[in-house]
């Protein structure tokens, strides 16, 4: 938006504190570079466009504004004459790409001394040279010493996800190792039995109606109901007395077993009445260690399965193979975050997931939003870790008028009023020195406001502290940059 142009006064213009050092050939030169416009109330320039002036007000009422999701935020609201704003890194040229990072808008008939973003910058090459060598070094410094310390920061969250998913692999795995050392040990057995059987003067008929009960076992132990503990006990026993009535030695031993793959009295009569009685000590010993390879080969197949979930849960957070833009079902990206920290959260740590499953799918960035999740979830668990390592850390999601809301809850020390207007803040943390970076919430509000055009907003008291990120249901019009 333009306004109207008027004269320029160097002595005006001599009077701002911003210039009231200069020469009067410099003043000179600012009012012939420069101009005076007068804007009436209204917007000045918007937030995202070319930066291509440098604006000093000289009388009436300036108000800044942000972008925050879909909404203008008020940042700055002011009459002092001389205040600036507009391209004030003009200096830094091509290497840094010149936009206009707030909106500016007047509110009442206000006068502004205007100078071109170019003239601004060949000024303060001119007449500042040193003081442009170390606004320069400021500005790269601290862009480089963000990105560095932003690296860390995925670098420790990496460290611990690698940890927490080592300590759930190991599990399973260390299951399959013992489960198939165990199952070797009873397939020598059987060969061993076989042979005793193999040897002993059964008709072709017996040897058959012997096998054909081992396949049906098989099958019996693949479709085993889960039975209570009391009901387990009250079976045993009843087996139990069963094979000691029968002449079995040891029946005590192999009952838990049988009960365990759904075998009871009325399959152990049907087993009687198709062998021999001689024949049924060792066809009852065939059968326990047909039973007992069936249930090592279902532990074998529940911990592969397990270590299987544990990968596609590493793939799903990590989005290795997923488009970076995406309709996601956020349900997905916290179970597998959730899964990830698990070894971080531990076991005196509940967590409770309240999810509404009727939420659609969203676009979102998912591996910057799991990003987003481990943060909060980092701090939850640090936050309950500080109030003595036992607590809960709630999981919720909801609708919220046109936006999704994901709620993290936990039952740690809370935010201390005087930080929480600080902790969106680059390098503010309130950790111990060496274990955090202060870059977690800053990343993950910019990845939140800016990627996805969401709000993130927190709510704290002892024992009750509530992060909250709302994302809009449906895509923008404009692509998150």
């Amino acid at each position: 938006m333009s306004g109207q142009s008027l004269p320029c006064s160097p002595e005006e213009i001599g009077a701002l504190f911003l210039f009231e050092k200069l020469t009067p050939e410099q003043l000179g030169r600012l009012c012939a570079a420069g101009r005076v416009e007068r804007f009436e109330p209204g917007p000045v320039y918007t937030e995202g466009e070319p930066a291509t002036c440098f604006y000093v007000m000289l009388e009436g009422t300036v108000v800044l504004y942000r972008r925050v999701g879909g909404d203008d935020v008020e940042v700055t609201r002011t009459s002092q004459r001389g205040v600036y704003a507009g391209s004030m890194q003009a200096y830094l040229g091509d290497r840094v790409r010149q936009v206009y990072n707030n909106s500016m808008r007047v509110t009442e008939p206000t006068r502004f001394f205007v100078l071109p973003a170019d003239t601004f910058a060949e000024i303060m090459q001119e007449w500042f040279p040193m003081a442009v060598h170390l606004l320069e070094g400021l500005f790269f410094g601290s862009k480089s010493t963000q990105r560095a310390i932003g690296q860390r920061e995925r670098l420790l969250a990496l460290g611990s996800l690698s940890a927490g998913l080592t300590h759930e692999l190991n599990n399973p795995a260390a299951a399959a190792v013992r489960a198939t050392a165990t199952l070797r040990e009873r397939v020598g057995k059987m060969r061993h039995k076989l042979a005793i059987i193999a040897q002993g003067s059964y008709s072709p008929e017996v040897m058959s109606n012997l096998i054909d009960i081992q396949e049906r076992t098989a099958e019996r132990v693949a479709k085993a109901p889960t039975l209570s503990p009391l009901e387990a006990s009250d079976r045993e026993d009843t087996v139990t007395d069963w094979l000691d009535d029968h002449g079995i030695t040891e029946g005590w031993r192999i009952a838990p077993t049988f009960v365990q793959a759904g075998l009871d009295v009325d399959w152990l009569d049907q087993v009687a009445a198709a062998v021999d009685e001689e024949m049924l000590t060792s066809a009852i010993g065939w059968l326990n260690y047909t039973v007992e390879t069936e249930l090592l080969m279902d532990e074998i197949n529940d911990s592969t399965t397990r270590i299987s979930h544990l990968v596609d849960a590493a793939k799903q957070y990590s989005q290795l193979d997923r488009a970076p833009f995406q309709n996601a079902d956020v349900h997905e990206l916290l179970d597998s975050t959730l899964l990830m920290l698990s070894g971080k959260i531990g076991n005196q740590i509940r967590v409770v997931k309240e999810y509404d499953r009727t939420l659609p799918r969203i676009p979102a960035y998912p591996a910057e939003l799991n990003q987003v999740w481990t943060n909060l979830i980092d701090n939850a668990v640090a936050a309950i870790n500080s109030a003595g390592g036992e607590g809960t850390l709630t999981v919720r999601t909801a609708p919220d008028h046109d936006r999704l809301l994901v709620e993290f809850r936990d039952t740690g020390v809370g935010i201390p009023p005087e930080d929480r207007g600080r902790i969106f803040d680059p390098f503010f943390t309130t950790k111990p020195v060496g274990e955090g970076t202060g870059l977690g919430l800053d990343i993950s509000w910019r990845i939140v406001v800016n990627k996805h055009h969401g709000t993130i907003q927190v709510e704290s008291e002892p024992g009750d502290t509530r992060f909250q990120v709302l994302l809009p249901l449906t895509a923008v019009e404009e692509e998150p940059s």
